[in-house]
């Protein structure tokens, strides 16, 4: 029994102060490991936030490109058919889509779908417009009728995009 008792005396104190180190080792060792994740996740924004905000500007181009004036200022040609201005607005804005479709990686989903409901807003716009108008008739007519359609509208989805683009590049800056 006094054997026992004096393993006991040796092995219990022996015991707490494994039991001891043994925690304050854990602690160190996450914490080491949080302080790596952290300097890990600040290398990596500092790597992304230029990629990022070059996203936000591309996208804040796109919605400027494919505004309607600066598409008729950019693909209207001389005599030609209303027809022939839609396809060529149709085609412009399918390729600023696809120009800036890998942008959707450094972006929001949320915001990746305004830019696209902004995109689709001028599609249908140009349908619109071109249903009123006949499609022999000068592309000027048809440039002039979507002038004036703009002109009625009091709020543009595209405007509303670019907004939501800036909005989304600030938080990314704060």
């Amino acid at each position: 029994m006094e054997h026992l008792i004096d393993i006991l005396k040796i092995s219990l104190p022996a015991m707490i102060v494994a039991g001891i180190v043994y925690t304050m080792l854990k602690q160190y060792f996450e914490n080491q490991i949080k302080i790596q994740s952290l300097t890990l996740r600040q290398n990596q924004s500092n790597t992304t936030l230029p990629i990022r905000l070059g996203a936000y500007e591309r996208l804040s181009l796109f919605c400027e490109r494919i505004s309607i004036p600066a598409l008729i200022m950019r693909v209207r040609a001389e005599d030609t058919t209303a027809a022939h201005l839609r396809m060529a607005l149709m085609v412009a804005v399918q390729q600023e889509f696809e120009h800036n479709i890998t942008q959707q990686v450094y972006v929001s989903d949320n915001l990746w779908k305004i830019v696209k409901i902004a995109r689709d807003d001028v599609i249908n716009i140009i349908n619109f417009v071109y249903q009123t108008v006949d499609p022999d008739s000068d592309a000027r007519e048809f440039s002039r009728a979507l002038y004036n359609h703009l002109d009625e509208k009091e709020i543009l989805i595209l405007d509303k995009a670019l907004v939501a683009v800036k909005q989304e590049a600030g938080l990314l800056l704060n």
